[in-house]
């Protein structure tokens, strides 16, 4: 108790209040920049961290990256343009119910329950840190093979309007995700002698190439184009908030916790549990085939999971000293600048910073409900402006991020390539997600993989020797073969029943 009243004391100082508001701001602000990432509003923020004390610098850390993951859903479901990797998962469903004229609900969804979700997993953080991270801590890359190729399912899932189309797409992802050095063997592959591809094809263009491209070309051969974008209102945001936390009760809190879990494995992150969580959504989901069509239970599930995960990702940080994602990668980097350096010494020495640590999540969370509402409301004016005028200031945006993630032309050219292709594959039924997703978890699949089979000498029982590996794989091997499984088993019913199979 007595630890508890020194961290509310060392929180709630106007000094440390302002820093959060002004990071609250600004990284809602680069969130809902398309191509400015949650781990971009940090690397921003660490130059100013030098000059300030430890707490209100990893506030500072803790409410931007808080904020950037909800604000990313802004574009996302304005204008088809995932703000942020995190919010790419449902971008299509939350545009969908916008153009429907139900913006309003998408936006009021993403934001409480990203919220909650952010809760959620602090309470997880408060409560079970030490033990947790733990447990992360026997992961090896058996665990994560199997982890990562149960991600990949999720394709099979939120492409299942036609498995095959979402598998090829999903083969693309898994393909460009492969071209460069950044592989076991630090092979060159598929570069055609550019230096550019060197270090492999860039996530943030290529996602901005394929959501947001495409949907400009898509206005560009339209002939009769709407005056406006969409019909529709940003006001009541919290319209049916209540009855849809009712209903949906289980998803949300399945998608926090299983966000968090995923948060406390190093390298997964938010983008994975966002994927992740929105196929567990519709696998589990009493009406999937209205997933895909402007449906709120994914958006509810994934937004939950996405923020729950990143105060998972701080367990294995604070305990250990090893970073969950990039973003308490950077984290950690403050820590020992401010002379608090992760690990059980610090719970035992300096337990009024931990406290406010978690209080600092508390707030983050807490402040994003009011600060999302006026950026949502302040969104509205999107959806006034022509779409002959939206749409060349939509491509500016897309260019200039392309652009600063490497400082270079390569990045805008890799949009248009990639966005031009996604308007094509689109145009025949083929969906982008997949793809999106490929490309996400490739890298880390091939990584996963080499490494395991060489642990192994080339055994590859071994994936089945670990406990925990074990499980996973019976668990992934099981949704992969679930949809065939369920297809035989009707076929056989059917024949049964029609007198042509033997009962």
């Amino acid at each position: 108790m007595h630890n508890a009243l020194l961290a509310a004391q060392l929180v709630f100082q106007p000094q440390v209040l302002l820093v959060i508001l002004a990071s609250a701001v600004f990284g809602m602000a680069v969130g809902a920049i398309p191509g400015l990432t949650a781990t971009m509003a940090t690397a921003l923020l660490v130059p100013i961290t030098f000059f300030m004390d430890p707490i209100p610098a990893i506030a500072a850390i803790v409410t931007a990256t808080a904020m950037a993951i909800f604000s990313g859903d802004i574009p996302g479901a304005l204008l088809r343009i995932p703000g942020t990797p995190a919010s790419a998962a449902y971008t299509d469903e939350a545009y969908a119910m916008t153009l429907k004229g139900r913006g309003h609900q998408a936006l009021g969804a993403g934001l409480v329950f990203s919220a909650i979700g952010g809760l959620i997993g602090t309470a997880v953080l408060i409560v079970g840190a030490p033990a947790l991270a733990e447990v992360a801590l026997k992961f090896s890359s058996f665990e994560y093979f199997w982890l990562v190729v149960l991600g990949l399912s999720a394709a099979v899932f939120i492409g299942s309007a036609n498995v095959v189309k979402a598998l090829i797409m999903l083969i693309l992802g898994l393909l460009v995700a492969c071209v460069g050095l950044d592989n076991p063997a630090g092979y060159p592959r598929f570069t055609l002698g550019n230096a550019e591809l060197m270090g492999g094809i860039s996530l943030i263009p290529v996602m901005v190439g394929m959501f947001a491209v495409s949907e400009v070309l898509r206005f560009c051969v339209d002939t009769d184009p709407p005056l406006r974008m969409v019909q529709g209102r940003l006001s009541g945001v919290f319209e049916g908030i209540g009855a849809t936390a009712r209903r949906y009760k289980m998803g949300i809190l399945r998608g926090s916790l299983f966000g968090t879990v995923i948060g406390i494995q190093p390298g997964a992150g938010a983008d994975m549990a966002s994927w992740l969580s929105y196929a567990m959504s519709k696998r589990f989901s009493r009406e999937p085939e209205k997933f895909g069509t402007g449906h709120i239970e994914g958006i509810v599930e994934s937004g939950a999971a996405n923020n729950s995960a990143l105060a998972g990702a701080w367990i294995p940080a604070l305990v250990f000293g090893i970073p969950g994602d990039s973003i308490t990668a950077i984290a950690i980097g403050v820590l020992y600048m401010k002379g608090l350096n992760p690990g059980p010494s610090l719970f035992l020495n300096n337990p009024q910073n931990i406290y406010a640590i978690f209080l600092v999540f508390i707030l983050a969370n807490l402040i994003m409900v009011p600060l999302g509402w006026a950026a949502i409301r302040l969104s509205a004016n999107i959806l006034r402006v022509p779409r002959n005028i939206l749409m060349p200031v939509i491509l500016v945006f897309c260019v200039v991020g392309s652009f600063a993630i490497n400082n270079t032309v390569f990045g805008v050219l890799l949009m248009l390539v990639f966005g031009v292709a996604a308007f094509l594959l689109e145009e025949n039924g083929f969906p982008v997600a997949p793809a999106i997703l490929g490309l996400v978890l490739g890298s880390m699949l091939e990584e996963t993989f080499v490494t395991s089979m060489i642990k192994a000498d080339g055994d590859p029982l071994v994936f089945f020797e670990r406990p925990i590996s074990a499980t996973l794989g019976v668990v992934t091997i099981t949704v992969l073969l679930w949809p065939v499984g369920s297809a035989l088993w009707r076929r056989w019913r059917l024949g049964r029943r029609d007198g042509r199979v033997p009962g």
